[in-house]
């Protein structure tokens, strides 16, 4: 049985993707993984369950979320909407092109971890 005092390890990872040449500079959006954690959910705890969950999300050029979605589950769909719930609601340095805030694609990895 899982005890209240089992410690909890996420961790998460911003994926930069490099456009071809041909196109113009782009930056992806990033965020602070420090400040924006999903919490654990309960029944993930329960049943300890780990994973990383792959994630894409539209930032708009003021940094919020515009759209989200999984693109390799981590096994688990609590853990999967927990990720993508706390994640959309995080603030985004929004990504630039030619050096301007605009609406890009970026790629973030979450990965939970029981210690």
């Amino acid at each position: 049985m899982l005890t209240n005092k089992r410690w909890l390890s996420v961790v998460a990872a911003v994926l930069v993707s490099s456009a071809p040449a041909a196109f113009a500079a782009e930056v992806p959006a990033s965020f602070d993984a420090k400040t924006c954690k999903a919490e654990y959910p309960k029944a993930s705890l329960m049943n300890e369950e780990q994973g990383t969950v792959s994630m894409s999300f539209l930032v708009k050029a003021d940094g919020t979320v515009a759209d989200s979605k999984v693109d390799k589950s981590s096994g688990f769909k609590n853990l999967d909407k927990a990720a993508i719930k706390a994640l959309s609601a995080c603030k985004f340095k929004p990504g630039t092109k030619d050096g301007a805030p605009a609406e890009t694609w970026t790629k973030v990895d979450y990965a939970w971890k029981l210690d």
